[in-house]
């Protein structure tokens, strides 16, 4: 008797295990829409580090946004600026730095007593550590190389379908130099929201980024066209979470 309730628990056990995989299978489709933390949970930790990218994903969001330039070395490394004075302790161009350089720099004291010691990441540490149910919008801060070098690595690490390459027109040249098949966020701004609208739709890019300081009057109208066109919003941004709810 003792042997049959161990193996009825041995089954119990894989059938709760399987059911666990298939539930986390089924949640692993990414959303229709959601919440983006803007280099990672930037209010409260130090922005575009690992520390605020855990903290967003703890928290829930749908996006994580983050930012990638090259090192003199030709490594991706992940900072907003085109220097590390803001926010790290050291000075200079990222351009200009090796990857071992600014490994060397505290990214994280400025924000906070608690973060001394925090890294400026590279690319790959940040791909390892996000859920594969989350969309990545990796914004691209540099020209072709670097649009390669990211799709490079993207591809690489398995993140293709959850990626949203943010970037330039030489940038995109060079993302698309190496695979067609990753979807880009068209950044090229033009002098109005409907050229910009309308040539993100005839360049079939798969998302563009909106923001609420230009032309908004027809933001409800605008978002109907791109969705009967089949482009994704990043939108920049609502203080009123409801605002466009049913779009």
């Amino acid at each position: 008797m003792k042997k049959v309730i161990l193996l009825n628990k041995n089954i119990l056990f894989w059938i709760l295990l399987l059911l666990k995989l298939s539930i986390f299978a089924q949640t692993g489709s990414l959303p229709l829409k959601g919440i983006c933390a803007h280099r990672g949970a930037n209010k409260t930790h130090p922005e575009n580090t690992i520390a605020a990218f855990k903290e967003a994903i703890r928290l829930g969001v749908q996006m994580i946004e983050f930012d990638v330039q090259l090192s003199k070395d030709h490594k991706l490394v992940i900072m907003h600026d085109a220097t590390v004075n803001r926010t790290t302790n050291g000075f200079g161009e990222v351009s200009k730095l090796t990857l071992a350089e600014i490994r060397e720099l505290d990214g994280g004291s400025w924000k906070a007593e608690k973060f001394i010691g925090e890294k400026v990441p590279t690319l790959q540490e940040v791909l390892k550590i996000m859920p594969q149910n989350i969309w990545l919008n990796i914004h691209l801060k540099g020209d072709r190389r670097v649009g390669v070098e990211t799709a490079k690595m993207v591809i690489a690490e398995n993140r293709k379908q959850q990626s949203v390459i943010a970037c330039g027109k030489k940038a995109a040249n060079g993302v698309e130099s190496v695979s067609k098949k990753l979807k880009i966020c068209n950044m090229e701004r033009l002098s109005s929201r409907s050229d910009y609208i309308n040539k993100t739709i005839e360049g079939k890019f798969a998302f563009l980024q909106i923001k609420n300081s230009r032309d908004n009057d027809a933001i409800i109208n605008d978002l109907k066209k791109l969705k009967q066109n089949g482009v994704r919003v990043n939108y920049f941004h609502s203080e009123k979470k409801n605002k466009y709810k049913s779009y």
